[in-house]
């Protein structure tokens, strides 16, 4: 009998979680859709209640807020993000040039493929302190890796010693990019040729990095 009992309590628990799973992908789904439709500020939970068919109730269980809703949108998309980054970040037997590339083409399809989200928090991130704190947590996350990747290459020779600290350099180049993607996810008129867009960023890290100039002694 306890075996019965023991089945039946794992099946139940596992179709709640399943049902929760589903009304949380739901409400997440429905954000994204109509943020291709709208802009965030003009996005009301009562919106996102209807497009997803769930209750007040419901959604307040999963999620504070719209712009907590938006956060965990942010991380989904960062997170592969960061997974496209990996190879230039950590492969350093094959050539930057590649690896670079690739992270840049696979990063402008991943903007363009989530960019009502993307779009959104980029422009709204200093609204709120939540978003603001992600926004710059996944930026620098960014930043730090590439950094790492800068400060290895100049240890090893592989990139010039500049009067240009790598984390001030990694910082812009970072922050440059986040502007140009997003401009591209906008359909900025420059930034509408996907190929023009991949080899002017990839042509910038590689000069910024690998082809530096000649440290300079400060001026006194």
């Amino acid at each position: 009998m306890s075996g019965r009992f023991a089945r039946r309590n794992e099946r139940h628990q596992n179709r709640e979680e399943s049902e929760q799973r589903d009304v949380r992908e739901a409400i997440l789904n429905a954000t994204e859709h109509l943020l291709a439709q709208q802009r965030f500020d003009e996005l009301s939970v009562a919106d996102i209640l209807s497009a997803a068919r769930v209750s007040r109730a419901s959604f307040y269980f999963y999620f504070e807020s719209k712009y907590a809703v938006l956060a965990e949108l942010v991380r989904r998309a960062v997170h592969e993000a960061q997974t496209v980054a990996q190879p230039w970040v950590e492969q350093e037997s094959i050539s930057p040039e590649q690896t670079l590339q690739e992270g840049t083409r696979q990063g402008l399809h991943l903007w363009l493929s989530h960019a009502p989200v993307l779009r959104a928090i980029v422009e709204h991130w200093r609204s709120d302190e939540r978003l603001s704190a992600l926004w710059m947590e996944m930026m620098d996350g960014f930043t730090a890796a590439a950094t790492q990747r800068i400060e290895r290459d100049r240890a090893a020779g592989r990139a010039p010693q500049t009067s240009v600290d790598a984390a001030t350099l990694a910082s812009t180049l970072t922050w440059m990019s986040e502007r140009i993607y997003y401009l591209a996810a906008i359909s900025h008129p420059a930034f509408r040729d996907e190929q023009q867009v991949i080899r002017a960023l990839t042509d910038v890290w590689l000069s910024a990095i690998y082809s530096g100039p000649p440290s300079q002694p400060e001026s006194l």
